[in-house]
């Protein structure tokens, strides 16, 4: 790390330049190419996916993403002359649009059941040539904009579908801005230096925009989800601002200790910029081991944060000490200059509030230990009640079309009508094609099944669509209940003795089948990436217990952050005033991607707190000093850079986004209890109690364990500074 310190200080604008070529080329790459993003959450040998393969195969028409244009008025009702007339005109318009495959309008025969029983709302079905994700944002836009054509004072139209809403997510925006002035602001008052608060912010910003950059040309090789830059964004300035100020103030250090800019420079890498490589390593580590479910749309999210993190991690340890070299002792603030000019070198030493506090839970750790922890448990009371699903449009915003038509739909036809299922049957013979007609009369007196349509069989056509319509929202648990009974009773039932083969298909089921399929694999992926964390942490400090109070302490935040998600989205507990939509499921990824998010930046925390009491215990072997003075030097930088990333965590939760927004809320919460009651409380607790037994490990482990250095090496005697790299100690901003 000392050499590339070196040669990072001494080629600082070659550096800088280099980055600054990696931004521009990938940037015009990126214009030239576009991004290709998918967001099929199809699950390989799943019945949902064999429903959507077979009527891509048979009936291609039928195939692609269908949307919803509702339109509701109370003067006449819908089958009213005018509005009868300004609808047709409309709707014809969309059926000769780019894109769209047909239209089913409920002035036609066929969609003569698409008029809600008083008449007053209506619906047509717009079926898209492909899925949503695969239409142009243009063409879906296109339609939007027709539909909204026909509207009057007395007349609502809205729409609703995944096409429709995915057009309405926006990406990025405002919580970037806010997340970073926040950021900003926290390291002003800490360094007391604008150009000290400064820099970390330009190296996590060129980490990660060159992660996101990246990330949508690898969207052309791989599936990525559309939602994966703003969770690389989410994630890369939370770490990469943490990990280059952990670096800037260890470099501040020494230049106050009387170290040249490059040896201070080369110190900070040393020994800080060790440490990051090492906790940036756990992150990409956890983020990872997502690949060993084998799931396709975690699989591009997992590479995207990996990414991402990888390049924040690479600026910090490259283009951090490039740019400290620029600066020089502009990194200071003017009384810290001041003082070096007027009292020459001085080794700081911790002092004021964190050091006291040290010194209070040394002496009192039990009672302490036992108040953060029911802190934690109370916090994370509410994941007892945890449900996993896919929520819909009625989590979206009030002020959404796609919400609005969600509310027609359900007031007009029931709440089941925004969610059909839809069962593909395999019918090639004459009585395969009675069993079915059988099956859809038996689907009429199932219970919570509101309503079926049966799409008449054409002259030799083998594959018939039944929709069902269930009696209860897509995101309710009856629903998936009645998925249930139906793969598992009904209609195995009607398939007995015949060549009869039904899938029960649709969106609902999709997800449904996407839930089913992470839940079982969670528990693995628990477990690896719990052990490869112990593993990681045992080589780092030679000891069985430090890995396991990291773990337990980690799963503790685990709890916090389900714990806030299950109360505010799961129980509704002021989402609507977050602009989130009701109450609703938790979404079924989000567990998977914040474990390892929060297993990542949990033992980030911890190596920077440990890392620092090993390398006392190194130098001393007295384990309450080790444990006090760890805690007491780094309270404050770690204190920090929780407060830091919390604020920009945060910022994603006004951003209208649900998933987002589940996130954002999770992370900022867990992170922030993590290091203010964990780490500066019940870990140092812990460990004071253990006493010297923290520092064990069996001497065949440690003979099979490699042996890496995470402080780096011994700190060599304080240098006078060369002249050559110094400036004046009064110079300013």
């Amino acid at each position: 790390m000392t050499v590339l310190a070196r040669w990072c200080h001494r080629h600082r604008l070659v550096t800088v330049l280099l980055w600054l070529g990696l931004l521009v080329g990938l940037g015009a790459a990126s214009g030239a190419a576009g991004t290709r993003y998918s967001d099929s959450m199809a699950m390989p040998a799943t019945e949902s996916t064999r429903a959507l393969e077979l009527l891509k195969e048979q009936l291609p028409a039928a195939a692609g993403d269908t949307d919803t244009v509702v339109w509701h008025t109370g003067a006449g009702g819908v089958g009213d002359p005018a509005v009868k007339e300004r609808m047709t005109r409309v709707l014809d318009a969309i059926a000769h649009s780019p894109s769209v495959a047909a239209v089913v309008s409920p002035y036609e025969e066929r969609g003569a059941a698409q008029v809600s029983a008083d008449g007053t709302t209506a619906y047509a079905q717009v079926t898209f040539t492909g899925d949503a994700h695969a239409v142009p944002k243009a063409d879906v836009e296109h339609v939007i904009d027709l539909a909204k054509q026909a509207r009057t004072d007395t007349l609502d139209v809205q729409l609703g579908g995944q096409a429709v809403q995915d057009t309405e997510r926006e990406m990025g925006g405002a919580s970037e801005i806010i997340g970073i002035v926040a950021a900003l602001v926290v390291m002003t008052l800490v360094f007391r230096s604008a150009w000290a608060a400064a820099l970390p912010i330009l190296t996590a910003v060129a980490g990660v925009g060159t992660g996101v950059i990246a990330t949508g040309l690898l969207s052309h090789g791989m599936s990525i989800a559309s939602v994966a830059p703003t969770l690389g964004v989410l994630v890369g300035l939370g770490v990469g601002i943490d990990y280059a100020l952990f670096i800037v103030n260890r470099h501040r250090k020494g230049l106050m200790a009387g170290l040249s800019v490059e040896e201070a420079s080369a110190k900070a890498l040393n020994t800080s910029g060790r440490a990051v490589l090492f906790a940036g390593l756990t992150v990409v580590i956890a983020l990872l081991g997502m690949l060993i479910l084998g799931i396709g749309f975690l699989n591009g999210m997992a590479v995207s944060a990996a990414l991402t993190v990888g390049l924040t991690v690479l600026a910090a340890i490259t283009l951090l000490p490039a740019l400290l070299g620029l600066l020089k002792l502009r990194v200071l603030s003017r009384a810290q200059r001041r003082r070096l000019a007027g009292q020459g070198p001085l080794e700081e030493h911790a002092a004021g509030f964190w050091p006291r506090w040290a010194a209070e839970v040394q002496a009192r750790p039990t009672g302490k230990a036992l108040l953060a922890l029911v802190l934690m448990l109370a916090v994370s009371l509410p994941v007892l009640s945890l449900r996993l699903g896919s929520s819909d449009a009625g989590n979206n915003p009030k002020s959404t079309t796609s919400r609005q038509a969600y509310d027609l739909l359900a007031d007009g036809f029931g709440p089941g009508s925004n969610g059909p299922l839809l069962l593909v049957a395999e019918a090639p013979a004459a009585a395969d094609r009675a069993a079915l007609q059988k099956l859809v009369g038996e689907l009429e007196g199932v219970d919570g099944v509101a309503r079926v349509v049966a799409v008449p069989l054409q002259e030799g056509q083998r594959v018939g669509i039944v929709q069902v319509l269930p009696s209860t929202s897509p995101q309710s648990a009856k629903t998936s209940a009645l998925i249930t009974e139906l793969r598992e009773r009904t209609v195995p039932a009607a398939e007995a003795g015949t060549g009869l083969k039904v899938y029960v298909g649709g969106a609902t089921a999709t997800a449904a089948d996407f839930a089913d399929v992470l839940i079982a694999k969670l528990p693995l992926f628990i477990a690896i990436i719990v052990g490869l964390g112990c593993l990681l942490m045992m080589v780092a400090f030679r000891s069985l217990l430090v890995p396991l109070i990291g773990v337990a302490m980690n799963l503790l935040t685990m709890g916090v952050a389900f714990g806030a998600i299950v109360a505010v989205f799961q129980w509704g507990w002021g989402a609507e005033a977050l602009g989130v939509g009701a109450a609703g499921p938790v979404e079924a990824f989000a567990p998977v991607m914040i474990i390892a998010i929060l297993f990542g930046l949990s033992m980030d925390y911890q190596v920077f707190l440990i890392s620092r009491m090993h390398e006392e215990w190194t130098h001393t072997r007295d384990n309450h000093r080790s444990v006090r003075i760890g805690h007491g030097e780094t309270g404050q930088v770690i204190t920090a850079a929780a407060v830091i990333m919390a604020c920009v965590f945060a910022a994603f939760l006004f951003g209208g986004q649900r998933m987002i927004a589940e996130f954002g809320l999770g992370l900022a919460l867990a992170v922030l209890l993590d290091v203010l009651v964990l780490r500066m409380v019940l870990v140092p607790a812990l460990m004071h109690r253990f006493g010297a037994a923290n520092w064990w490990l069996p001497g065949w482990l440690d003979r099979l364990l490699p042996h890496v250095s995470v402080e780096g090496e011994p700190d060599p005697a304080p240098a006078a500074a060369p002249e050559s790299t110094r400036e004046p100690a009064d110079a300013r901003h």
